[in-house]
């Protein structure tokens, strides 16, 4: 071998040796670099399944939370139809109770909205035709008792139950449907107590 040889032989082993180092430096980097990659990318995966698993639990508790609420909400709506039914009835029932347990009724309400004035109280068709005989006496003795004179209207009203009373122009709805409305609250408040507590 000659020397020329020589110089090319050991220019190209060192060739070999520097390119041979650059591939093996390249390929660890490389390798370094995709396992940080790796690590990364599961990471990632982790917090994208963390964020899936949180996202699926806040998306059932809205939905249990919802159904719940849809669960409130019909069982209140029922109560409240059935509330409105007893009370129904029990209107239904003062206005179709026989004449002496209507009457005394009615004598009770004079009793309670009978002002000290001077007035008159209208009842309805069918009032004025089922009246007791000696009830107008009755009106006008409960009228006296409270300082007060009461004498029956020659003019009726289209009234279901009760009666109405004129002061001075100025009339009170005493019909049982005015006090069922008037007292509609404190009555649906009693009914609930007694059907569902």
């Amino acid at each position: 071998m000659t020397g020329l040889e020589k110089m090319k032989s050991q220019i190209l082993d060192e060739a070999k040796s520097s390119a041979n180092d650059i591939i093996d430096r390249a390929q660890k980097s490389a390798e370094a670099v995709k396992q940080e990659m790796k690590k990364k990318a599961e990471a990632e995966c982790g917090r994208i399944s963390k964020k899936a698993d949180a996202d699926v639990e806040n998306i059932k508790e809205r939905a249990l939370s919802s159904c719940d609420l849809q669960k409130r909400k019909a069982l209140l709506e029922a109560k409240q139809e059935v509330i409105s039914e007893v009370l129904e009835r029990a209107y239904n029932t003062l206005l179709s109770a026989d004449d002496e347990t209507y009457f005394n009724m009615l004598r009770k309400m004079l009793d309670k909205f009978v002002l000290a004035q001077e007035g008159e109280i209208c009842f309805s068709p069918e009032d004025l035709k089922r009246m007791p005989q000696g009830f107008e006496k009755e009106i006008s003795g409960i009228a006296e008792k409270k300082g007060g004179k009461l004498v029956l209207s020659k003019e009726h009203r289209n009234i279901r139950g009760g009666f109405v009373l004129i002061y001075g122009g100025i009339e009170e709805n005493c019909t049982f449907k005015a006090m069922f409305d008037s007292k509609r609250g404190e009555l649906s408040d009693k009914v609930h107590a007694l059907l569902f507590s």
